[in-house]
């Protein structure tokens, strides 16, 4: 059997491939219009996952992205109003403004206290009441994101965050991009994280494995004005069966598998760190190795080359895992780490800090 194309590269979790079960599935797909809701194989994906999550309906999109910032926009009812996040919240970093620009809302990016996760003190310390303060934009939304650099964020902890932003009438929405590998790591089943949240993206096509979409769920009210800015901004899709299709096979039969995953991310990030003395930027806990570079000395640029030359892709000190990662492949990973710090030996690394290379 060929291994698939994606099986030397670790820049991201996005970059798997479709599998030959996902291919064929397309044959049997609905070719229904989805947005006159008449796409049976998207309804069917839209309400498993929702059922999953605990959540009464779920919403198709073509990216992370789109769940995000039509959530938020529905969410976001009139200026002025404001988001509070992890500063390095995807919402804020990766999105191309779109909170800004879509919903015409202000963030609040907050460093984390503990340097991991926000606790609820971080969220009480940062949030702008709406109170006659006329100067500032109130807090309307929390956002939270889970992973967030492979961190799991403990469920106690959004458990009290939720209890406050309720009580307090804010909003919160997760960015669970990730949030498959935070219950699989775990074992709390998405229904469990999912009770605390009043909307939530999840991506299909990052450790999952789907090529394209994210589901974004949350009460019916909610999500028909959600469809409605999905529309505005581009994202409705007419026959898009084949792929919730080929998205409901990737549930079904990576869901599983992630455990592995975060295995193999743990014992590469152990082997960098005891025997090489790599200084890790932030603990292992899923799928993500990060590197503080400038501590460890190296050079994300000849880390780059140098895995070039062994047939891997990697940039800099941000590692991604994922299912169709060849046993090759991580032989050759270690080669190149170990390479690059004997190169770095000779050669000490001083230029500017960056996870990303």
């Amino acid at each position: 059997m060929s291994l698939p194309a994606c099986h030397n590269d670790f820049v991201s979790d996005t970059c798997t491939v479709p599998t030959e079960s996902m291919i064929k599935s397309v044959a049997l797909a609905s070719v229904g219009d989805d947005v006159y809701d008449t796409d049976t194989d998207t309804n069917d994906l839209e309400a498993k996952v929702s059922a999953m999550t605990g959540h009464e309906a779920g919403l198709y999109c073509v990216s992370g992205t789109l769940s995000n910032q039509i959530a938020l926009r529905s969410h976001l009812k009139q200026p002025p109003h404001s988001v509070l996040c992890d500063y390095r919240s995807h919402i804020i970093t990766s999105e191309a403004g779109g909170l800004a620009t879509l919903s015409q809302a202000m963030y609040s990016a907050v460093i984390p206290s503990n340097g991991i996760h926000l606790t609820l003190q971080d969220i009480i310390d940062n949030y702008i009441p709406d109170d006659d303060n006329i100067h500032c934009a109130p807090t309307k939304v929390v956002s939270l994101e889970n992973t967030l650099h492979g961190l799991i964020f403990p469920i106690d902890e959004i458990a009290k965050i939720s209890k406050w932003c309720h009580e307090n009438n804010i909003i919160l929405h997760l960015d669970g991009a990730r949030i498959w590998n935070a219950s699989a790591a775990t074992g709390i089943s998405l229904k469990e994280y999912g009770q605390y949240f009043d909307s939530i993206s999840l991506c299909l096509s990052k450790s999952l494995g789907a090529p394209i979409g994210s589901i974004l769920v949350g009460k019916k009210d909610f999500l028909k004005k959600a469809n409605h800015f999905k529309k505005q901004n581009g994202g409705g899709i007419r026959q898009c069966g084949m792929l919730t299709r080929m998205a409901t096979i990737a549930i079904d039969e990576n869901f599983s598998k992630l455990p592995l995953v975060d295995r193999m991310t743990k014992e590469f990030s152990d082997y960098l760190e005891s025997e090489l003395g790599y200084v890790l930027f932030c603990p292992t806990q899923t799928n993500f190795v990060f590197l503080d570079l400038t501590k460890s000395k190296v050079d994300p640029a000849k880390i780059h080359e140098i895995g070039l030359k062994n047939k891997i892709n990697v940039y800099g000190g941000r590692i991604a895992f994922h299912y169709q990662i060849s046993e090759e492949s991580l032989v050759n990973l270690r080669k190149t780490f170990k390479e690059a710090m004997d190169y770095s030996k000779e050669h000490p690394y001083n230029g500017k800090f960056s996870i990303y290379g």
